[in-house]
């Protein structure tokens, strides 16, 4: 019961690494907000969560949307003891293929909107909470067409360093997880490239892993809830990595 009497934030809680988590950090005593831009989705996933959960409807590009999020967390519970700023889209493709909408769509999402979620939260993390952003193992590797992907992530990376730098006085520890190839919905929402070209990719990835598979979300959500809990105490501006060895053997 590592959550117990715990508030726990998660962007982009309704798929994925972010739900897996969601249902880690309430199974162990937690109550969790969780946010998403589909409102259908964020329901669902609120009810597969359970009881202590709640969802809001929220862009992390919009800052507006940021202070909507975290007026109504004052309200409700007052503070936030942890913060998994999750949410994240994937373009791949070829350098030369870059467009200036693709270009901005990544970097508002996985740089901008990561930096004001946690920003625009410090206000209300109580003293020793814990803070961990999404980043991936694309940033060591140098993949094919992954240049403005990889660029964001590396971004994010650099903010769990920079950030703890600032907030550990209030003992407030930014730490990273850094998947590698996990079966997500991302992998159905790629764009850039044409349908046959991305199975390609997929399949790829697969059998280039040292593991010759993809990981769960659940395996990750593992990483976030031991960052996220007094366990990491010792940790700040470090990363974890999830990727079945790919980027140390």
């Amino acid at each position: 019961m590592r959550f117990k009497d715990k508030v726990v934030l998660i962007t982009g809680g309704n798929s994925g690494i972010g739900l897996a988590t969601a249902k880690r950090v309430v199974e162990e005593g937690g109550a969790v907000i969780i946010t998403g831009r589909d409102r259908n989705s964020l329901d669902a996933a609120v009810e597969a969560i359970g009881a202590r959960a709640s969802g809001v409807a929220a862009d992390v590009t919009s800052l507006g949307d940021l202070d909507r999020l975290y007026g109504g967390i004052r309200e409700k519970y007052g503070r936030l003891d942890g913060l998994f700023a999750n949410a994240g889209v994937a373009t791949f493709q070829p350098i030369e293929t870059v467009t200036e909408a693709t270009y901005d769509a990544l970097m508002n999402t996985n740089v901008k909107g990561v930096f004001f979620t946690i920003q625009k939260a410090i206000p209300l993390l109580a003293n020793g909470a814990s803070v961990v952003v999404n980043a991936s193992v694309t940033q060591e590797t140098g993949a094919p067409m992954t240049a403005v992907y990889s660029a964001g992530k590396a971004a994010v990376r650099s903010m769990a360093r920079t950030f703890s730098g600032e907030l550990l006085g209030r003992g407030i520890r930014v730490n990273a997880v850094s998947p590698g190839p996990v079966e997500t919905p991302i992998w159905q929402r790629t764009g850039g490239l044409p349908k046959e070209a991305a199975a390609g990719m997929v399949a790829r990835i697969k059998e280039s892993n040292p593991m010759k598979r993809y990981g769960k979300p659940e395996e990750v959500a593992a990483a976030v809830a031991f960052l996220l809990s007094p366990e990491s105490s010792y940790m700040a501006g470090s990363t974890i990595y999830v990727d079945g060895g790919a980027t140390q053997l």
